[in-house]
């Protein structure tokens, strides 16, 4: 009876209470405040950049670098004639237009690949000489010794007119091209002034910046068919069949239009940016003779004012020596460079001088100038 009483009694008050619990629920819902709706977020806004403020020029240090880089080979020797090595940057010293420059740097010759115009004589003035395949044996070698795999070397023939036989090409190529030039087998005239001058413009245009050029020559340099020769010669005959020249003024007329033509090959020479070598292969013997020591004094001009050499070999075996000697000269130049400071912008010509003032008795071989960018044709 107690049981059935519990369940009777309990369901009514477990159905109360959560009646009860429901409408307290209710009530609370009603009685709680009512939140507005949150503002959507602000939109964001980048801070302006300031205008920075201008730099003045006394603010700052400004450096002007004139893009005109000029490098010089230099030769040392000592009075024997050897090599002089080890020489620093500041033992040496440059100046231009009387001007001292700052030498930015001593460069390895090794570094710098080389294009050499090796010019042949193949004229009747050299060619009946005895020694003519020695020649060119000898100048093969020389292009073998000298040349490394980033150099080249063209090849001239000297004739009635300038003749490349082969372009800028590797060493065995254009040894090989030497060994294979016939000699003269009539009488054939020299136009050697033509022939250096062609050799010249042809490395401005084939040889690209940044390589050394070297023009070597195989010749007695004596010019009788060379433009500025020829023309002369042909005025002076017709001025002679007319009466209107004597021999003796024809002689001096003569002379000064090859000292002419020296000029203009040197000036060639100078605007390659070339040095400049002769090897005269007509021996002591040239000293004897009035017009042979013409052509050997003009050559040896040109070669001074281009940082060159000429020599006159005494015989087979001193040709060999020579051909060394400008193969050791070649590899173990010093090789300035310098920025130009020279305020004289309108010059087309720039004069050089290279003295070594911590060493007395060297002798320095380097070109006497070069033609300005804007001076070049």
């Amino acid at each position: 009876m107690n049981g059935t009483y519990s369940q009777k009694y309990l369901a009514p008050v477990i159905l109360l209470g959560t009646l009860v619990l429901f409408l307290l629920g209710n009530i609370a819902s009603a009685q709680k405040p009512q939140l507005p709706d949150a503002p959507p977020p602000p939109k964001y806004k980048p801070k302006p950049t300031p205008t920075p403020t201008p730099i003045r020029p006394e603010d700052i240090d400004v450096v002007r670098v004139n893009s005109n880089l000029v490098m010089v080979p230099v030769s040392v020797v000592d009075p024997n004639g050897q090599a002089v090595h080890g020489l620093q940057l500041n033992d040496f010293r440059l100046e231009e237009q009387g001007r001292k420059q700052e030498i930015s740097q001593i460069g390895d010759p090794e570094q710098v690949p080389l294009d050499i115009a090796l010019l042949f004589d193949v004229s009747s003035s050299v060619s009946q000489k005895g020694f003519f395949a020695f020649q060119q044996k000898a100048a093969a070698e020389f292009l073998q010794r000298v040349l490394k795999p980033a150099d080249k070397a063209a090849v001239f023939t000297i004739a009635q007119e300038p003749g490349l036989v082969s372009p800028l090409a590797s060493a065995e190529s254009s040894a090989a091209t030497v060994v294979r030039i016939p000699a003269a087998t009539t009488p054939v005239p020299t136009a050697f002034y033509d022939t250096v001058t062609a050799a010249a413009k042809y490395l401005t245009s084939a040889s690209t910046n940044g390589r050394r050029r070297v023009i070597v020559v195989i010749t007695d340099g004596d010019d009788n068919f060379s433009r500025i020769v020829q023309d002369l010669s042909l005025a002076e005959v017709r001025a002679a069949q007319n009466g209107q020249l004597t021999p003796a003024a024809s002689r001096v007329s003569l002379q000064q239009r090859h000292r002419q033509a020296v000029l203009e090959v040197q000036r060639a020479a100078q605007q390659a940016d070339a040095a400049f070598y002769s090897i005269n292969p007509g021996g002591p013997s040239v000293r004897l003779n009035q017009i042979s020591m013409r052509a050997e004094t003009g050559m040896e001009a040109i070669a001074a004012a281009t940082g060159g050499t000429a020599f006159v070999p005494d015989g087979e075996k001193d040709l060999e020596r020579v051909f060394s000697e400008i193969a050791a000269e070649l590899r173990g130049q010093y090789l300035l460079q310098y920025y130009s400071n020279s305020p004289n912008a309108g010059v087309e010509f720039r004069k050089i001088l290279v003295t070594v003032p911590t060493h007395n008795g060297v002798r320095v071989r380097a070109r006497q100038g070069y033609y300005s960018k804007a001076g070049k044709d």
